[in-house]
């Protein structure tokens, strides 16, 4: 009886708890860097528990890049955006495949290519920001 008494009377739904409408590909390439950071410092520590940190760490920064260029894709990007930029889609998973492969290798290569491939989104967003 309560829990009816108590129930919620209207459901809503949202995409997320307060749109800020503030994007910025740099959140993901601050990620991306310490992935690329922590790759070099894998290499270079011999101590387990160094490497197990690093690891973690690494995995990490990796999943909050690829988050954030998720949101990019999904939020920000809309789209007159695709139109104008159709290799946009195929961008956005390749960095996000990238991010992936970074986040399973300790290969600074591998953090070097997602960085790349963020450089590309960022060109892209700015253009769209002057628009």
């Amino acid at each position: 009886m309560l829990s009816r008494l108590f129930a919620p009377k209207v459901k809503v739904s949202a995409h997320c708890d307060l749109p800020c409408g503030v994007y910025d590909p740099a959140q993901a390439r601050i990620e991306a860097e310490s992935v690329k950071a922590v790759q070099e410092k894998y290499l270079a520590n011999e101590d387990a528990h160094f490497r197990a940190r690093a690891t973690v760490i690494k995995e990490q920064r990796a999943e909050l890049a690829k988050h954030h260029i998720s949101v990019l894709w999904s939020d920000y990007f809309k789209p007159p955006h695709f139109e104008k930029y159709p290799q946009l889609h195929q961008l956005v998973n390749d960095t996000l495949k990238a991010l992936s492969t970074a986040k399973a290798s300790t290969d600074p290569k591998t953090g070097e290519k997602a960085l790349e491939l963020i450089a590309e989104i960022d060109k892209i967003f700015w253009e769209t920001k002057k628009a």
